[in-house]
Formats: structure tokens, sequence, C-alpha cells
């Protein structure tokens, strides 16, 4: 059982989310029962009484799938994302919906899904019980799964039908610890011309530099990632509602190395990207308060941190999306130098925000320092009881 440790929303550090206690060993036996009843291994006795072992093929491992809602307004895409799930070519053990304090959607889905929880997959709604949003509902959830894999689906996403059957497939190495696939872009409005691919992060997808074949990252994008339950657990859940997913990424390669981490480009689902979102006002504000964040979260992770993924991006962006979009200009691309100068102002944006993360930071730790040792001084200088005074003899 996991340590409740973190300091909920509302109550401490805005952003991080109090550790969920994941009830692993408790449900050992009903895993068991609920995938194959196969034990792994089977020990007799031959006829001259010598004991012998045989061993059988592991099961594969069982899987949840976890999509957690918070708004009624994407009823109508959340039923495209759960019932892209109930249509894989691999069936998942279940559907666990998360509900992130919205009692009308709750007693909404509760209703709509009551008749599939001895569905095959059967379909599980909860609440988020925690104080926090995104990484406590999916806290919430973790802790109910019966899968040994969780994988997480956002609920504006649908999934292709062998999404699950080729994210989960890395598995089967022992080493691999989570794995994370490719979110494409659904604009319902249309991708601004001015809009770089190098960017896509800004709304959850996809975006120019990720690898192009499974390998390792650093850096799973939240909408289609899995994970290890076990891992999850050992980690200590998600710690963060804003970089929930950037958090697990680095705390589970911490402990099981980098390349425990990886990314499966083939695993593809269809992320809804609302007019409101690939614009300039979205863009600028993303790339500056998405930045100054993860100043805080970095900090939190202590020495899992690690700058190295955002400095190839950078690299990356610069190096290769800035001269591209001069060169498209130059064939004939009016937009091409749009986007270059969109890739330099997010690069700037991200930049900026991160000195003003490292700034408020410092004041916060600076605070603390001044508090503790203002308390130390009071205590100090407090006349010491009668009772209390050491009697030379």
């Amino acid at each position: 059982m996991l340590a409740q440790s973190c300091t909920p929303i509302g109550v401490g550090q805005r952003g991080h989310v109090r550790n969920l206690s994941i009830g692993l060993a408790r449900r050992g036996n009903d895993v068991a029962v609920a995938t194959t009843g196969q034990p792994g291994s089977k020990t007799g006795q031959t006829e001259d009484g010598v004991t012998s072992e045989r061993q059988q093929v592991p099961r594969p491992p069982t899987i949840s799938v976890i999509i957690c809602a918070y708004t009624e307004d994407r009823w109508e895409l959340m039923l495209q994302s759960v019932a892209s799930v109930q249509e894989q070519t691999l069936q998942p053990c279940e559907i666990i919906v998360c509900i992130d304090h919205n009692e009308t959607l709750f007693h909404r889905c509760a209703a709509y899904w009551a008749h599939f929880a001895a569905s095959t997959p059967p379909i599980r709604v909860i609440q988020n019980k925690y104080d926090g949003h995104l990484g406590s509902a999916r806290n919430t959830a973790a802790e109910i799964a019966a899968g040994d894999i969780l994988a997480f689906l956002d609920d504006d996403a649908a999934a292709d039908k062998d999404w699950l059957g080729i994210l989960t497939d890395p598995y089967q190495d022992e080493r691999i610890g989570a794995v994370g696939g490719r979110p494409i872009p659904v604009f319902k409005a249309g991708r601004p011309a001015w809009f770089p691919v190098q960017f896509d992060w800004v709304f959850g997808c996809a975006y120019d530099g990720l690898p192009t074949s499974r390998g390792p990252l650093a850096h799973l994008i939240g909408a289609n990632m899995s994970v290890r339950r076990t891992l999850l657990e050992q980690v200590g859940g998600f710690h963060s509602d804003n970089h929930d997913d950037m958090d697990m990424c680095h705390r589970v390669a911490h402990i099981k190395g980098s390349e425990a981490v990886i990314y499966e480009p083939a695993a593809t689902v269809r992320h809804f990207v609302p007019a409101s979102r690939p614009t300039w006002k979205y863009f600028w504000r993303r790339c500056f308060f998405v930045n100054k964040g993860k100043v805080e979260a970095f900090a939190q992770m202590g020495d899992a941190a690690t700058l190295g993924a955002e400095a190839r991006f950078v690299w990356y962006a610069l190096t290769k999306g800035v001269p591209r979009g001069i060169s498209q200009a130059a064939k004939g691309d009016a937009h091409g130098l749009a986007r270059s100068a969109a890739i330099i102002a997010g690069v700037g944006l991200a930049a900026a925000g991160h000195v003003a993360g490292r700034i408020e930071l410092a004041r916060r730790l600076r605070r603390q320092g001044q508090q503790a040792t203002k308390q130390m001084l009071d205590t100090a200088a407090q006349p010491v009881g009668e009772g209390s005074k050491c009697r030379l003899r």
C-alpha cells in the first residue's frame, strides 16, 4: 500500500495531487480469477519420487482502459471514445469511466452504462474521490483497476481498432514499464496554415520531432499512454494534474531506466481539437504557462527530473522546423515564414515561462526558509519553564 504523503489540491501547492493507495496486494486473488485462472507453473512428483516442475507459458497481461471525464460538453465525444474501446481487436478486461467532480455527468454516465456492468468488457462508472482533477481521477481509477496494464485514453479521443493490441504488445518484454501511442489531431475547424506541426503538443497530440518508429521517449502523451500497474504503485501514482503524464514517465524512467519508457507511433487514436485551441491566444498561453508549471513539477520529482527532452525539442524545432518553413516559403508556400516565426515565438515563450517558474520557485523557497528561521528563533526566545530547567548537583 502507498503512503498518502502528498498534499491534496486546495490545501497545498497548486497542481499537485494526493498520492493514492493502490491496493494491489488485496486484489491479487481477484485478478487471477478474473483472467485465466491458470497458475504460472505446476509442480508434481515422478514415479521415482523426484520432484519436477513443469513451466507453463505465462498468461498475457490483462488490461484496464481508463477514461476520465469532467464535462457534459464532450458527451458525444466520450460516447465515441468508450465505443472505440469496446470495438478493439484486443479486448480489455474492463473499461473504467471516472468522472471528475461533476455529479450530473456521473449520474448520466451511470444510467447510460447501467446495463454494461456485466458486458464484455464490463464498463464501470466511478467518481474521483480525491480533491484534485485529472491526476487524481486517474489515481482513483487506478486504485480499483483489475488489469496488469493500465491504458489511459482521453474522453475526446477515439482509438483505432488495433490500438490496444499495438500499445500493449511491447509489454511482452518485462523490462518495459510504460508505453505511449500517437494521438492524431482531428480539427473541428481545420488546421490554421500558420500553426507549426512541431507544436501540436499544445493540444495533446503527436508533433514533429517524435520518433517515427518504436523507441524510447522521455515524455509520453497523456491522451494515449499506458503503464504497468505495479510500477504506477511503485512511483506513488500520479503526482500532478497539469503534468501527470510527464511526471509519471520521469519517475518510471528513474527507477527502470530510460529504455523502459517507449513510444509506439503505430498505436494511434484520433484526438479531437476544438476550434478554440489552434489559435494564437491558446498557443502563447500554453507555451508560456505549461513551461512555467514544469519548473514546480520538476522540483517535486527530485532526482527523477531531467530537462533532456525539452532541450532536444528546442534543438530540433530551431534547426529543423525553422529552416523547413523558410524553404517552404521560398518554394511558394505563403505561410512558411509564419510557421517559422511561430516556432521561434513558441520557443521564446517557453523559455520565458521557464524563467518565470524558476523565479516563482526561488521566491517560494526563500519564504519557506524565512518562515522556518523565524519559527526557530521564536522557539529559542521562549522562556524555559521551571519544570524543564536542568538542576546542577
